[in-house]
């Protein structure tokens, strides 16, 4: 892991610690990155409750709740999946703070309105907070789009955690 996300992952649980708060990740195309770079960190069993990855649509149904017509609608890469995958989380974890993500990390699957890199976040609070980011990365590469993903749903992590 790199030092970057050490320090991110190191940040998020120190504010959930803080706060007495538990957190869950609701992952798709970082495959279990954030959960991976939480759980890296030793001690964090007491902050971190669990980590969904839902790569299919299916997944995505079945695990999280997210309803069919959203994803029919928008698509699986969109601020709506991103939102209910955030949701379904909530709903399913014991946990107070959960971030989501979808997103197109390539090197193909983009396409007219969605390219490879876009990347969808969604970040929700049992106190009813709920967050919303879109990056485009660009076609940086499957691994750079992943790790930025990855700092990116850490930092939303942190600031809801803060709040």
């Amino acid at each position: 892991m790199t030092e970057a996300l050490r320090a991110a992952a190191t940040a998020v649980l120190a504010a959930a610690r803080a706060r007495g708060l538990k957190i869950a990740t609701a992952e798709s195309c970082t495959g279990g990155l954030v959960a991976g770079a939480l759980t890296e960190i030793a001690g964090s069993s007491d902050v971190f409750d669990r980590g969904f990855v839902t790569y299919s649509n299916t997944a995505k149904q079945q695990v999280l709740g997210v309803p069919a017509d959203i994803l029919r609608e928008h698509g699986a890469v969109s601020r709506e999946t991103a939102e209910a995958m955030a949701r379904g989380a909530l709903g399913k974890a014991k946990a107070d703070v959960v971030v989501a993500i979808t997103g197109i990390a390539g090197p193909g699957g983009g396409g007219p309105g969605k390219p490879v890199g876009l990347v969808h976040f969604a970040a929700a609070s049992r106190a009813g907070k709920l967050t919303h980011r879109e990056a485009r990365y660009g076609d940086i590469g499957r691994s750079l789009v992943r790790e930025k993903s990855v700092l990116q749903a850490l930092a939303m992590l942190k600031a809801l955690a803060e709040k």
